[in-house]
């Protein structure tokens, strides 16, 4: 893996990670913890483990992926697997933004269903390049349909409010 392309994608995923988390502070407000929740969230010490996981994976597979693209000459679907990367990232932490700053609960109902979306297609792009060294990434698009349905039913429980 070259040098350049792993800490290109490093950064580019830390910097959604701290959009995310600076986003996400919200999530220790009275308005958070006052919204109706279903019994299955998992709980808050949760997703301190599960997304730097995540996160190293995208990171990581990205720029395996980047990186082979680049060594066969694909620059075509090279370009096309950073496009759908850039995106992701975007819609990644944009859900953070949408949920807790913004506080739009159907909103980030879509926009969780666009990220798992986009999750699968970057994963699919991924294991096209890479093969079965890329499959953990499966568990990205699998994390982000949990999301989806839990922030689809966090917003129909709290929906009248």
């Amino acid at each position: 893996m070259a040098i350049g392309t792993k800490l290109a994608s490093t950064a580019a995923v830390a910097a959604t990670a701290v959009i995310g988390g600076l986003a996400s502070r919200p999530a220790q407000s009275s308005w958070y913890e006052n919204l109706r929740k279903p019994r299955y969230q998992p709980p808050r010490q949760a997703f301190p483990i599960v997304w730097p996981i995540l996160y190293t994976d995208i990171a990581v597979t990205s720029a395996t992926a980047l990186d082979a693209l680049a060594a066969r000459g694909e620059t075509t679907q090279r370009r096309a697997y950073l496009a759908a990367l850039v995106g992701n990232l975007a819609l990644n932490a944009g859900w953070s933004w949408i949920f807790f700053s913004r506080r739009k609960l159907g909103t980030a109902a879509l926009a969780a269903g666009a990220l798992t979306v986009s999750s699968a297609d970057l994963t699919r792009r991924a294991t096209r390049v890479n093969g079965a060294k890329a499959a953990p990434l499966g568990l990205y698009p699998l994390w982000c349909a949990f999301a989806t349905v839990l922030s689809t039913h966090i917003w129909v429980l709290n929906r009248r409010r």
